[in-house]
């Protein structure tokens, strides 16, 4: 069935409610999951307005199939994750569309230890959905549901073990946080409290049609949290997405940070806490992360783009840190997925030691980013990355993902969307125009193969 690779794109399975994502859909979903875990199955939604809908469907389908369900009720997606870890479960599921707009909604699969599912179990149950192999257990045997509270101040609590709860006490630190109306809200604001943070707080009401402003923590979603984090002289300015996976920050100074520049700040902590050790990265991340790292005797690994890849390798190579961009960090000594909740109270930690985030910025070098997309038919893709890495073939190339090109003072990545019809070209160098003069040779490249 050529549907079946479809069902899951790079985070869970999502669409617009009652279009794409059906009730059916979202049964057959649960259904296949229930009988590929045979098991305690966890379950928690965002505040999406159809979070009830889909948790109320994938349950049933689960406990159809002969699966156990623990409703642990509204929770960030980190949260639903540490419960899974450390509770004995099968697994769990997760109701969210992370950053998207508030008609989507999705269903995302965690695995037995508290990451993201691994592409090769997601393809069983693809498979499972497809052939319609669901179990059929006797009346008898089907799954029961139990509702489970509480798992949110255990998980703050975890996170409050894993920082220096002191030194953040001490620095009497002022802060702007941003929930985005977003399952954030339930977790932050009590955390920042316990960690004797004042805090005003943002779209701190969980509202799942996100009337604050988008989910996605961009500049132009930030720009009241940019606003009173100037307005009051905050130490810091804190924004969760949706799902609370993700924080972007914003300076005392009133900056909107980077993601990929807050990365750095961190990950050139907690290598110099470590006294050296394995940063992990996609390949897509700015050269600022390397030099950094590198300066203080860590080493950075570059994987394929996506969290679960480079949690995945983090566990392999026993990484100190890892993460992406887009404000996903990755905290190996508290769990191996993206924690926003982790990333707030850790970046607490890293001010409250060293000073203001405008100051360690200052240590950050400034590179310039570039970004470019080209339409490309799907059945066309395969082809001209393979002839992309053919005509660049006598200069230092990466081809984790993609085909990375390195020009003298910058580089870019080629590399086909998973979700598009395009090729998208990410350039990055010291200035401007050497950015722009590594986008031009690579378009350059890709329209004449386009044309062919």
């Amino acid at each position: 069935m050529n549907v079946m690779t479809k069902l899951f794109g790079t985070n869970g399975v999502r669409g617009i409610i009652n279009q794409d994502m059906s009730a059916d859909l979202a049964l057959d979903v649960g259904r296949a999951i229930g009988t590929f875990m045979q098991g305690r199955v966890a379950i928690a939604t965002d505040t999406r307005t159809s979070g009830d809908m889909l948790r109320a469907l994938v349950s049933g389908g689960m406990t159809s199939a002969g699966s156990s369900v623990v409703d642990l009720g509204m929770l960030p997606t980190p949260a639903l994750q540490y419960y899974v870890k450390n509770s004995g479960v099968k697994g769990g599921v997760m109701i969210t569309a992370s950053h998207n707009p508030p008609e989507f909604n999705g269903i995302k699969c965690v695995d037995h230890d508290g990451t993201e599912m691994p592409r090769r179990k997601e393809e069983v149950i693809e498979r499972i959905y497809g052939d319609r192999e669901f179990a059929t257990p006797v009346w008898k045997d089907v799954g029961r549901m139990t509702r489970l509270d509480g798992v949110a101040s255990s998980y703050a609590n975890a996170i409050r073990r894993a920082v220096d709860r002191f030194k953040i006490e001490e620095a009497k630190l002022n802060v702007v946080l941003d929930c985005a109306n977003g399952a954030g809200a339930v977790t932050s604001p009590g955390l920042l409290d316990s960690l004797g943070v004042r805090a005003i707080t943002l779209n701190g009401n969980p509202q799942g049609t996100f009337p604050g402003h988008p989910s996605e923590p961009t500049p132009d979603n930030l720009r009241d949290l940019v606003a009173v984090v100037k307005a009051t002289g905050a130490d810091l300015g804190i924004a969760h997405d949706g799902d609370a996976d993700r924080t972007i920050f914003v300076d005392d100074q009133g900056n909107y940070v980077y993601g990929d520049r807050s990365l750095t700040v961190v990950a050139s902590h907690m290598v110099q806490e470590n006294g050296g050790g394995i940063v992990v990265t996609p390949v897509s991340t700015s050269s600022c992360l390397e030099e950094v790292v590198r300066s203080h005797n860590g080493q950075v690994l570059y994987t394929k783009v996506g969290a679960p890849i480079v949690a995945r390798r983090m566990m392999e190579v026993q990484a100190v840190f890892g993460g992406e961009e887009n404000g996903g960090l990755i905290f190996p000594q508290h769990q191996h997925c993206r924690d926003a909740a982790m990333a707030m109270a850790k970046m607490l930690e890293i001010i409250a030691t060293k000073g203001p985030l405008s100051q360690l910025l200052e240590e950050v070098p400034m590179y310039c980013l570039d970004k470019r997309k080209l339409a490309c038919p799907e059945d066309k893709k395969e082809w001209v990355l393979e002839q992309v890495e053919a005509y660049f073939a006598d200069q230092r190339t990466d081809v984790t993902d993609g085909v990375k090109v390195f020009f003298d003072g910058g580089w870019s990545l080629v590399r086909p969307s998973g979700t598009e019809p395009i090729f998208r070209v990410f350039s990055e160098g010291k200035d401007e125009d050497i950015a722009k003069r590594c986008g031009d040779e690579c378009e350059k490249v890709l329209r004449e193969l386009l044309e062919e």
